[in-house]
């Protein structure tokens, strides 16, 4: 905001100009936004508060002379679902459990590729290309090719050693989807960290190395406080983007068996788009909406502490 401060001499008119060419220069610098601001407004604040407005409605296309207005009772309802809850702890184990190994491994690649060694051009660009794969060719490459139990390349490994064939998909459908997740997700969360190693000082790791340190605590103390920001950072997004995972749902599992892998998005789409009750998977859009900028919110905090922290230091 522009202050325009009070000069000695000045008259009320004068100062009320000053103020009124403070605001005139604050808008003319905010114009050139205001396309974008107006073309964000129309793709995403309309069509939420439309939703909003549907969540509160008894609405189902089947019946359509039936609509009228509930309140909030179809949140009510939504919370007593069975199904929903179901839908809800899914998301979060799909959605932690990927972004934690994808951390993991992508954090321990990332350590791999900061070192100098043949040929380290050429691994990365193989490393990266599961991210670079769209979802949909991604889950139908797991579906088909890796557990499929006829033929898939799971199940011939598994059994050079004696172990029968299963049917991963239908016997354990979420750990399924988190293992496709994670395959294209670690090489988002492996640019990430070794962006973050390469931007580390080389004289602090050469002090630490001189001070007598061995490279147990050279990573403990020296470069896991570096990478901080860039691990809560990969956190952030990859919660962001795989919170919304419907593609590997859909074609790997379609949410079965039963809804036994069904995450929020897809429990919303199978509300709206086979059950027709647009007022409940309304509801349910709002309610995971507002779950994700809670969550991004306090990411944010938590990202914005760790760079003001590291900014002092």
């Amino acid at each position: 905001m522009t202050t325009t401060a009070k000069s000695p001499g000045l008259s009320p008119e004068e100062i009320q100009a000053q103020k009124r060419a403070a605001r005139a220069e604050g808008w003319r610098r905010r114009a050139p936004l205001m396309p974008a601001l107006i073309f964000v407004i129309i793709c995403t604040q309309i069509p939420f508060l439309l939703t909003i407005w549907y969540s509160m409605r008894s609405r189902n296309l089947l019946r359509p002379e039936g609509e009228q207005f509930v309140g909030f009772s179809n949140f009510a309802d939504i919370f007593l679902d069975s199904t929903f809850r179901s839908a809800a702890l899914n998301s979060v184990l799909i959605t932690f459990g990927c972004v934690i190994v994808a951390l993991l491994l992508g954090l321990g690649l990332a350590l791999l590729l900061d070192r100098q060694f043949a040929g380290r051009g050429v691994v990365r660009t193989l490393l990266i290309t599961p991210f670079l794969i769209m979802p949909v060719a991604g889950a139908m490459l797991w579906s088909i090719s890796m557990f499929e139990p006829s033929y898939g390349l799971i199940n011939w490994l598994i059994g050079l050693v004696g172990i029968s064939p299963v049917d991963w998909t239908s016997q354990y459908p979420v750990f399924s989807i988190i293992v496709a997740l994670v395959w294209q997700w670690t090489p988002f969360m492996m640019l990430l960290l070794l962006a973050g190693l390469q931007s580390q000082q080389r004289d602090v790791l050469e002090a630490a190395s001189m001070d007598g340190a061995t490279r147990w605590q050279t990573f403990r103390f020296v470069t896991l406080p570096h990478l901080r920001f860039y691990m809560e950072l990969a956190v952030l997004l990859g919660v962001i983007y795989v919170v919304n995972t419907f593609d590997h749902i859909y074609l790997m599992t379609a949410g079965g068996p039963g809804t036994a892998s069904a995450n929020l998005p897809f429990y919303i789409y199978q509300r709206a788009f086979l059950g027709f009750d647009i007022g409940q998977s309304a509801a349910m859009g709002v309610v995971t909406v507002i779950a994700t900028i809670i969550i991004s919110l306090l990411a944010l905090r938590l990202i914005f502490k760790s760079l003001n922290a590291k900014e002092q230091s």
